[in-house]
This record gives structure tokens, C-alpha cells and sequence, in this order.
């Protein structure tokens, strides 16, 4: 992360034919660790990391203290092929950054992470230094680092640096594309695109957070973007090698570290901050989510065997964690617990939603998030009660299926007034009721249309934050409120997507607010949380779904559904995806009133289809155009 430095004269010597290399010691074999005991290691299973293009620059700028600047035109993660060094002994310092500070220099002040208990800031770095050897053809291009950025300030140069002789090398794994998506709106494609480039920029070996603060595999962002990374690339073989890190890496008794890979091995490191944050909910979840995701838009049985005592461990930990601790509040309260709370997870630490906007986040581990962590209780309690129903393994099915059954109770004790509202009343709660299914039934029109008066009662924006934001249009659309789903979708300023996109923003940003009106940044303008909303693009406009019912019959789209939602103003829009039996196609157009969809459905597969007026086709392979004069 630091950065690379190269002294290009030491190479003068050895690397040139006839060097004598007889004072130089021998190597000597490593025999301990991984070394001697090979059995440990496995065989990769993910695509590996790859130059995958070059950028020119967009703009260069030779500022008044003699740096230059270059503009690449987009965030991106890679490094920098620069040509003409100077003459020898020359020191050339390299910046990387994602913004100008107002003096045109490149400004790193929102990529300095800090140590969480001192609130010390640490270097940004990201700077990389060269020493040039004089040679005529020389070039510097770093092997050991990579960077997150679309600015480059070099300092030390004695000449001239022209457009021609720097480059970005744009580097990450090497996920094969497999689906795309476009519409008759230009701010959404460029929202798309965005979305796209954050996700491949934090796709190098691993799902990172951000590619240059923090670079870490963070568990709640890889679980809340999977499907829609899943809809534009092929990350089975990605996901299978990040799931064996996390198994690798979870404690013998179910934490799930909140980075995997983590530095420090599959168990407590004895810092205290650093053990507490480890098994949070929605960030361990993602032990159980992943692979049921994984599963269902590949399906790869052998991941979900393989997985499974990973997936039981977890779910183990949560439930035990909620039956045998209160929150000092609650005993105070009442010594003696209530029945419900058995299966209320209400003590530890949990990020929580995480950076909703306007609302500064709580490191605090002795507030209570039970309405989070007992969501996330249900609901993976209830994926993992599907997962082993599917291995043959009825009475952990059953177990399983009770504590989420208990924890839903558990959940709505808590968490439902007398009179069916929720007490938390934020857009986040709301979401997560409705897309966990913790409400009854009744209850379930009221809490969405409550949902869609919170967004208008904030402006038709939204106010989420990292665990609900890619599930708050699809809980809109999927309870009729589809107009206030799209009007979400196109708000602007703060908080919002397109806010971003108007601001000029290549990539996903951290933080809604990430970049002021004077173009100051605060925190990641790289962090792919947030372009979830990419599967509402895929799923909602375009149409393309899973089946509804995950079975071994239909998952890997063996069965899936076109369903397009008109809305908006966008008046067309195209998508497809390559599944594991083929290409799926989705296209549609709406003029003078009837709205004409057309699909191509792969061989072995069958689509359920739904046109905005009601009507439900059932189809196999093939292309096949309805129209619907409704709209």
C-alpha cells in the first residue's frame, strides 16, 4: 500500500551478461511453516491477477513549483508505466490520489486511515520512488504495489514530462464479463459504468473494501455486492477462494473475522479493539450468505458441502451468543429474562448499519444493535435451515429453521409497537424488515408503505447505509411502490447516486458525502458497498431474476424469471447475462403506449416471463417477443 521504491543504478551491475556472482552467498531452502508442511496449501481456484488495459492520460499539468500533474480521466486500481527518468541520480517522488486539492496538487488527506483507539492518522501513502540510472529507454513501472487512484503528481523531474510518456496500467483479477446492461438514460448507464469499475478496481485477489486506504477484505461489503457482481462478471471461482480464506481464517468458536484474509490467523490477535470488532453482524453473516448467493447463481452444491461447517459454526456462535448474555440496560431493567430473549442478540459489538448519511458511526461495543444483529440472526439461521434441508441434514434443518422461527419472534417483541410500527423509524429498519420477511403477514403492507413515506418525507432520497442500501429499491418495487423506488433512483444532491455521478464521480463512493461542493473528499471515493444498486438495474428494469424459489432444480438459472418494471422515464433498456447453460437476453422499448419486450432464452433452461400488465408466459429455449399495450 505504502508503495515501491526502485534505485534502477543497482541494476547496472548483475543483471547485465558476464557478472561474476562468486562472492554472492548461496540460497538456502526455507524448511518451516508452509515450507515444511505442504499439505496446508492448495491449489488456486480463482482467476489470478493481471495487467487487463492501459490509460493515457486526459489531461497533464506543469504546476508552479515545477510538478506535473496527469488526469486519467477515471479512479482506477493499478499502478504507473512512466518513460524519460532524467539523467542519473535523478529522484522522481510519485503521488497517487483520487482528488486536486484547490492549489491543483494531488490531494491524499481522505486516503489517511488511522489507528482505531488512538485516532492517530497514518501516512496515506500510495507514493512510489524511482532513482534513474541514465540509460536511454529506461522505464519505471513498479512490480510490488498497487494504487487506487486517477491522479499522478510526480516531483523531481528536471525536464519535460510529455502526455506520451505515462501510463496507467489498470490491474485486477482476471474475472471474465458476463452480463451488461444499458437503457435509454444516459446518467444511469454512467452509474452502471461506475459501478462496474469500482467493483473490477477492488477485484485484485481478493473482494477489497477500497483499493488504496484500507485495501482490506472486508466480509459485509463482499456479502451485500455479490449478486450484483455477480450479474456483470463470473465470480464462482473468486468467491470459492475468498470463501476458503474465511473458513481458514474463522475462530474455533464460529467468530467470523471482519477481514478475510486476516493478517492474523484463525484466532484473537490479544489487541483488544482489534479482537473486539471481529464477529459482528452483517459482516459475519457473510459465512452463510455468500454461499447461499454463490450457490444459488451458480449452482455449485460442492461449495455449499465444503462451506457447511463454516456456514453451521457461524450461525452456532450467533445463537449462543444471544441465549447466554443480556445487555447491562435489559438486566437492569428486568433480572430475570423474558422468554423471547433467548434469541435476542443484544451485547457485543456490531458495526450496525454503517454510515447512513448525516449520521456519524458507532465504535461503541456496549450499545445495543439487537435490532441488526437479531435480523441477521433470523435470517441466516433461515438460509443455513435451506442449506441443510438441501445436504440431507433434516435435523440440523430443522434446528436451524427454529432459532430463525424464535429470533423473528424475538425480533418483533422488541422491535413492533401495539400498534404495528416499528420502533426504529429509519429507511434501514424498514428495509430490513421487509427483505428478511421478520414481519407478519399483516404487517407487511403497512411497514412498505411506511418505508415509502420515509423516503418522502426526506426528499425522495434515500437514507441508508452499507448493510440496506442495494435492498431498498427492490423492497420499494416488491411492495407497490415502484414510482418511489425510480424517483430514489434519479434524485440528486445529498444523499444519492446520481449525486454522485453529477459531481463527476468515476467510481462508488464511501461516503454519501464523499466530495463537498469545493471538491474537498472525505473517506474512499473507490468502495463498491454502495453500487449495489447495479442489481436493481439488472433485476428490476432490465428484468433478469433468479427464480424465486431456490431449488437444485432451478438455481444457476436452470429457471429464472424476466420480469421487467418500466419506470422513470426510461422509455428502453437491454440486458444480458451468460449463465452456466448460456446467454439469457432481455430487451425492451416503449412506444406510443405499448411496450414491446423481447427475450432469448438458452438451451435447457426455462424463463417464467412478466409483462407490466400482469400477463405470465412461460417459455423454453428460444427468442420470443411479447407486446403489452397497458402502460
Amino acid at each position: 500500500m505504502d508503495g515501491q521504491h526502485s534505485d534502477l543504478r543497482l541494476v547496472d551491475d548483475w543483471a547485465v551478461p558476464g557478472f561474476d556472482a562468486s562472492a554472492w552467498h548461496p540460497v538456502v531452502v526455507a524448511t518451516d511453516g508452509l515450507y515444511g508442511d505442504r499439505s496446508r496449501l492448495v491449489g488456486p481456484v480463482a482467476p489470478p491477477v493481471r495487467r487487463v488495459r492501459e490509460v493515457g492520460p486526459k489531461t497533464l499539468t506543469v504546476l508552479a513549483s515545477g510538478a506535473v500533474v496527469v488526469d486519467f480521466g477515471e479512479n482506477l486500481n493499478g499502478w504507473v508505466r512512466l518513460e524519460n527518468l532524467g539523467p542519473a541520480g535523478t529522484r522522481l517522488t510519485l503521488t497517487h490520489g483520487e482528488v486536486l486539492a484547490a492549489d491543483r496538487a494531488v490531494f491524499t488527506r481522505n486516503l489517511r486511515a488511522f489507528d482505531f483507539v488512538s485516532r492517530v492518522p497514518l501516512p496515506a501513502g500510495q507514493v512510489d520512488t524511482v532513482v534513474s540510472s541514465g540509460r536511454p529507454g529506461d522505464v519505471f513501472e513498479p512490480r510490488h504495489t498497487t494504487h487506487g487512484f486517477r491522479y499522478l503528481q510526480v516531483d523531481g523531474h528536471p525536464g519535460d514530462l510529455t502526455i506520451d510518456q505515462v501510463t496507467a496500467v489498470v490491474v485486477h483479477s482476471a474475472l471474465e464479463p458476463t452480463g451488461g446492461f444499458e437503457c435509454s438514460d444516459t446518467r444511469i448507464n454512467l452509474l452502471h459504468a461506475a459501478g462496474v469499475r469500482t467493483f473490477l478496481a477492488n477485484a485484485c485477489d481478493i473482494p477489497t473494501d477500497c483499493p488504496q486506504r484500507e485495501r482490506s477484505g472486508f466480509t459485509g461489503d463482499w456479502q451485500v455486492y455479490v449478486d450484483a457482481a455477480a450479474f456483470t462478471h463470473d465470480v464462482a471461482g473468486f468467491s470459492d477462494k475468498w470463501l476458503r480464506d474465511l473458513a481458514a481464517d474463522q475462530w474455533h468458536n464460529g467468530v467470523v473475522p471482519t477481514i478475510v484474509p486476516n493478517p492474523h490467523g484463525n484466532g484473537p490477535t490479544g489487541m483488544h479493539f482489534t479482537d473486539m470488532t471481529n464477529g459482528s453482524a452483517g459482516w459475519g453473516d457473510a459465512a452463510v450468505i455468500v454461499p447461499w448467493k454463490t450457490w444459488r447463481q451458480y449452482g455449485d452444491r460442492e461449495l455449499l458441502e465444503r462451506q457447511y461447517p463454516s456456514m453451521v459454526a457461524w450461525v452456532e456462535y450467533a445463537a449462543n451468543c444471544a441465549a447466554t448474555a443480556r445487555h447491562p440496560d435489559r438486566v437492569a431493567a428486568w433480572p430475570e429474562p423474558r422468554e423471547h430473549e433467548k434469541y435476542l442478540w443484544d451485547t457485543g459489538f456490531h458495526f450496525g448499519e454503517w454510515l447512513e448519511p448525516g449520521i456519524e458511526p458507532s465504535l461503541d461495543p456496549g450499545r445495543d444493535n439487537n435490532e441488526v444483529a437479531t435480523a441477521y440472526l433470523s435470517y441466516s439461521a433461515r438460509l443455513l435451515a435451506g442449506v441443510a434441508a438441501l445436504l440431507g441434514h433434516g435435523h440440523d434443518a430443522a434446528r436451524y429453521a427454529g432459532i430463525s422461527n424464535r429470533a423473528r419472534h424475538a425480533w418483533q417483541v422488541e422491535q413492533l409497537s401495539p400498534d404495528g410500527r416499528l420502533l426504529v423509524q429509519t429507511q434501514a429498519s424498514h428495509v430490513r424488515a421487509l427483505a428478511f420477511e421478520l414481519l407478519p403477514a399483516e404487517l407487511v403492507q403497512p411497514v412498505a408503505d411506511r418505508l415509502a413515506a420515509l423516503v418522502r418525507d426526506a426528499g425522495d432520497h434515500l437514507a441508508t447505509g452499507f448493510l440496506s442500501t442495494g435492498l431498498l429499491l427492490p423492497a420499494l418495487a416488491e411492495h407497490g411502490h415502484l414510482d418511489t423506488a425510480y424517483r430514489v433512483l434519479f434524485s440528486t444532491g445529498y444523499p444519492s447516486w446520481l449525486g454522485m455521478i453529477d459531481q463527476g464521480a468515476t467510481t462508488i463512493w464511501e461516503r454519501w458525502d464523499g466530495l463537498s461542493e469545493s471538491g474537498v473528499a472525505t473517506g474512499s471515493l473507490n468502495h463498491y458497498s454502495k453500487g449495489a444498486v447495479l442489481e436493481f438495474l439488472h433485476c428490476y428494469i432490465a428484468g433478469i431474476r433468479p427464480a424465486p424459489q431456490a431449488t437444485e432444480a432451478t438455481v444457476g438459472y436452470r429457471e429464472f424469471r424476466i420480469a421487467p418494471k418500466p419506470g422513470g422515464g426510461i422509455t428502453s433498456a437491454n440486458a444480458f447475462h451468460d449463465t452456466p447453460y448460456g446467454r439469457i437476453e432481455s430487451s425492451w422499448r416503449i412506444e406510443a403506449g405499448v411496450f414491446t419486450l423481447r427475450v432469448a432464452v438458452p438451451a435447457g433452461t426455462t424463463a417464467v416471463v412478466e409483462l407490466p400488465g400482469g400477463a405470465v408466459h412461460r417459455c423454453g429455449p428460444g427468442t420470443h417477443e411479447w407486446q403489452d399495450g397497458s402502460l
